[in-house]
């Protein structure tokens, strides 16, 4: 027996916790808010492309917020299946029953459906969301013998980071042309001071101290390090020295420590953090 969900049931009950209720801080570099909101406007899907730790996620959960529908993230990585993404059917007491996956849950509401770090996912499953991102906006559900057609609010964003792209880690230029792109970076030195001493609630000195070793230690990428220390990374460094952790040694394990295995790397950003306090 398919008891599958109804999208009044799901618009009613099942999305309450993909609700974002207050306002996520975000700090606009640039044109991002307008953009998204002229693409959202448009049902256009979105791929934000930038660095990890450079504020992807939060531009997200706060557009989520802003225009008013709920966010059903999906964190992508390599063993995830298109049942995964679409669903399947289950036993339960009752018989046989078909369970939405994430996608096809926002397809059915009108969610925003985000999938985060998209590469990481096999390619023969992202294959699934093409159908809807042109005209037809349909999600076929072979398994279920039906073709959903989308709600007119569902909007589909995917992100992931350039700097790890390869030949087997990539996107398809098939998949690609499907999105308008959005760029991100790390901000310059003022706006990512306001936004550290805002995320870990430091005084302006010592988040400018933060930013200036996270620019020292962005200089080694292509030096040594894969990457450089994000965002977050030095909130995360606030956070412990507002919690009264000695800055040298919370800027050594939210920052030193966790970027790099290499002795001799460590030695460099632990004398740049030294050189910026």
């Amino acid at each position: 027996m398919d008891r599958g969900i109804g999208s009044a049931a799901v618009e009613g009950d099942a999305l309450g916790d993909f609700r974002i209720v207050s306002e996520p801080y975000f700090r606009p570099v640039g044109n991002e808010v307008a953009l998204f909101e002229a693409a959202f406007a448009s049902r256009m899907p979105v791929m934000l492309k930038g660095p990890t730790g450079c504020g992807k996620t939060r531009f997200v959960d706060h557009m989520a917020w802003r225009l008013g529908r709920p966010l059903i993230t999906v964190s992508c990585h390599e063993d995830m299946t298109a049942s995964d993404l679409v669903g399947r059917y289950m036993l339960d007491a009752d018989g046989t029953v078909w369970h939405d996956g994430p996608l096809t849950l926002a397809v059915r509401s009108g969610a925003i459906c985000y999938l985060d770090e998209i590469v990481e996912a096999r390619q023969d499953t992202t294959v699934v969301i093409h159908s809807l991102t042109d005209d037809r906006r349909i999600l076929p559900l072979e398994k279920k013998n039906e073709v959903l057609k989308a709600h007119p609010d569902f909007h589909l964003v995917i992100s992931y980071n350039p700097g790890y792209q390869s030949v087997l880690k990539d996107l398809k230029e098939s998949t690609k042309q499907r999105f308008v792109a959005i760029a991100f970076s790390y901000p310059e030195e003022a706006v990512e001071t306001e936004i550290v001493a805002n995320e870990a609630g430091v005084d302006r000195p010592l988040a400018q101290t933060l930013v200036r070793i996270g620019h020292r230690a962005r200089n080694l990428k292509g030096h040594g390090l894969e990457e450089g220390a994000s965002t977050r990374m030095l909130i995360n460094a606030g956070l412990l020295a507002r919690r009264g952790i000695p800055i040298d040694e919370a800027c050594e394990v939210a920052l030193v420590l966790p970027i790099t295995d290499d002795p001799d790397m460590r030695d460099a950003l632990k004398s740049a953090v030294a050189a910026c306090i």
